[in-house]
């Protein structure tokens, strides 16, 4: 049996690409068997200062490429007014404990709605727990994990295998041996996606061609 190619996307929370690449990705996806993975990675981590939306880089950039896009693309986003924007720790902390609950993809669509369409503040426990029973988890032992840093290692695990891979810019997907930086083209991504089915298919064959003992050739 053919295994699901693997798709691995790089993301924080607080980056508006990472929420448009979503469409993308699930179109690419489509009618193929691929296994996704959401991957965390703090843009701005504790102690960096994040960035604020009254500034002039973050309205600039959202006029010249964000709001652009996501019109092309038909998606509901906006430039959140929660000042100074979150760390995302917290959050990915979170997302460990949903991953442990089976609940990984359906908690990282929630935080890029949560933030892009509802101005909610990501690094306020008090937010996270809510949208965490939101997606059907359980909102005390989701705050006893944060609480007591249950999955603090495991997200930390997790920024170290970014660092082996050299991420330092989201979204980046990895797909087989393809690495695309950036919100990907529908086009691309189900290239990437075929040519990595094929390479695996043919590992299968390779792997298949044996001679036995017993049997001979």
């Amino acid at each position: 049996m053919n295994k699901p190619v693997k798709i691995r996307i790089w993301s924080d929370y607080v980056c508006p690409f990472c929420m448009l690449a979503e469409g993308p990705l699930e179109e690419a996806a489509e009618g193929l068997d691929v296994e996704i993975e959401w991957m965390p990675f703090e843009l701005r981590p504790h102690p960096h200062p994040t960035l604020r939306p009254e500034d002039a880089y973050l309205p600039a950039i959202w006029q010249r490429a964000v709001y652009p896009m996501a019109r092309r693309m038909g998606v509901d986003i906006t430039l959140p007014t929660v000042s100074p924007q979150p760390y995302t720790r917290l959050a990915f902390e979170g997302y460990q404990y949903a991953v442990a609950q089976g609940r990984g993809a359906e908690y990282t669509a929630r935080m890029f709605r949560a933030f892009f369409q509802e101005d909610r503040d990501l690094g306020q426990t008090d937010v996270l727990v809510r949208l965490a029973e939101e997606i059907g988890l359980d909102g005390a032992a989701f705050r006893t994990a944060l609480d007591d840093g249950t999955y603090g290692a495991a997200h930390q695990d997790a920024l170290r295998e970014a660092a082996a891979h050299r991420i330092q810019s989201v979204p980046t997907l990895l797909v087989g041996d393809t690495r695309i930086e950036g919100v990907p083209g529908v086009a691309q991504l189900r290239k990437a996606i075929l040519d990595a089915q094929a390479a695996q298919d043919g590992q299968d064959a390779v792997h298949g061609a044996a001679c036995s003992v017993d049997g001979g050739c």
